[in-house]
């Protein structure tokens, strides 16, 4: 079979078993001038009259190799203008940019490179972007990740299709080989720019890509395509996973909006690596970065959990903290302690704020004339409760919690500590530092406003003077 015949036809089975690509649509390609994207290019064009495609070119100059990349902006649009399609090019000053951030010179460039091509997809309402990656491009970046150290999520490699920005990433040349590539663009007379830059070791994938694996290929002759493959398995048995973990949590974490809480117990009967991607999870979720948290970090986390300690908090990174309680185990924004407050509630008294949390406190008197046993309680709830003035004794004091605070509950015999109505309640950790406590003038606790009311002071049919009193959290 002809060589550009059996690559478009490779190229076109790809495009249709992962449905890469939508028939009749509009796509943003990435055009560089190299080898790579000419031939993505010239491959596009010729199926997009029976896919009913719309293309358009998007060529980024950085700026960095000035009369090099002005002849290579300039032929990329001379070529969008011999196939009668649209082509939008960008010119960034890269090295000033550089500058400014002190970014990385590679990590800068893509940063402004994606930020262009999202912006031409959304101006022309495209649903993908189209990328000019190939097979070699996903050797070198599985042998580049082994070696900085990766797990098995970094095994996948690059992902054949990934959304962002409500815009779809492909990359149909994923299977193809650079060697493929460039017989393709010598049959099919296609002239192509080779960036100098590529050829200059003090960039990690330059010096993999000319040093490394050519050295490597003397132990494995097929080492690119074993780490293709390996790149596959690891893909299909990462979604897999990751099912496995969706399902994990959402059967035993309760999420809120600013914490993760799950039982220990149920934790413990995981498999080993469900517990790991599901602490991964948990922090993707909160922290939005899990990246930065290594598998040492993560192993601590792990250990914690099942340790021996019952109690304890872990510091996490960022603003997170790891805090178990018993059975329960918490992971949550670390809030900071307020300032020590105490203040005197006085019977005359109708509101009062406490400066050091912003939470407020008001209370209203109501008299009853007459006295009936089946007088139904006023409708209260965790922010509102109501007392028999007569029972609860002034004044009052609203104060942080201390260490072994208790209260007594209704239908308990005795009291119980104020920590583990917080750990029965839910209450996540980061918000139990701004509950305050409400205690009588005989050192009572009555009241945890938002929590729970103790069992003092409540009103009966028998109650002739009642006090109501609200918080605001």
């Amino acid at each position: 079979m002809d060589l550009a015949v059996d690559l478009a036809a490779r190229v076109e089975f790809l495009i249709r078993s992962e449905q890469l690509l939508v028939e009749g649509e509009c796509m943003v390609v990435a055009v560089s001038g190299g080898p790579d994207s000419v031939a993505l290019l010239h491959l596009l064009f010729t199926m997009s009259e029976r896919w009913n495609w719309r293309l358009v070119l998007a060529h980024v100059n950085h700026g960095f190799r000035k009369e090099e990349s002005e002849q290579e902006a300039q032929y990329v649009a001379s070529l969008a203008d011999k196939l009668g399609l649209p082509c939008e090019v960008a010119n960034f000053d890269l090295p000033q940019y550089i500058r400014e951030t002190g970014k990385n010179p590679q990590v800068a460039a893509r940063e402004l490179r994606y930020r262009f091509l999202f912006e031409i997809a959304h101006r022309y309402e495209a649903a993908r972007i189209v990328l000019g990656h190939h097979a070699d491009d996903q050797a070198e970046t599985m042998l580049m990740r082994m070696l900085r150290g990766t797990g098995p999520a970094g095994l996948t490699g690059i992902p054949i299709r990934r959304l962002e920005k409500d815009v779809e990433l492909v990359r149909p040349l994923l299977r193809i080989y650079k060697s493929e590539l460039l017989d393709y663009c010598h049959q099919q007379r296609l002239a192509f720019y080779v960036d100098s830059s590529n050829m200059d070791t003090k960039y990690f994938r330059n010096e993999v890509r000319l040093g490394l694996l050519p050295q490597l290929r003397n132990y494995n002759d097929q080492l690119p395509q074993a780490l293709n493959r390996l790149s596959v398995m690891m893909t299909a048995e990462h979604d897999f996973m990751h099912l496995q973990t969706m399902s994990a949590f959402a059967e035993g974490v309760n999420q809120e909006s600013d914490f993760c809480e799950w039982s220990r117990k149920w934790f413990e009967g995981l498999h080993l690596a469900l517990q790991r991607r599901l602490i991964k999870l948990i922090l993707n979720c909160l922290l939005g970065d899990a990246d930065s948290i290594d598998f040492l970090k993560l192993e601590q986390m792990r250990d914690a959990i099942l340790g021996d300690l019952s109690n304890l908090s872990l510091h996490i990174g960022g603003s997170l903290v790891l805090t178990r309680e018993y059975d329960r185990i918490y992971v949550h924004n670390d809030g900071v302690p307020p300032a020590s407050y105490s203040y005197t509630w006085e019977q005359d008294i109708d509101s009062l704020t406490i400066g050091e949390t912003g939470v407020k406190l008001a209370c209203s008197w109501m008299e009853r004339n007459t006295v009936d046993e089946h007088w139904v309680v006023p409708v209260h709830d965790r922010n509102t409760a109501w007392f028999d003035a007569e029972q609860l004794q002034f004044p009052l004091q609203v104060r942080n919690r201390k260490d072994g605070d208790r209260m007594s509950l209704l239908g308990l015999n005795g009291s119980k500590k104020v920590k583990d109505i917080f750990i029965d309640t839910k209450l996540p950790p980061s918000l139990r530092l701004q509950v305050p406590v409400v205690v009588d003038a005989q050192e009572r606790i009555v009241w945890l406003p938002g929590v729970r009311r103790s069992s003092h002071a409540l009103i009966t049919g028998h109650t002739r003077l009642m006090i109501c009193i609200s918080a605001i959290i």
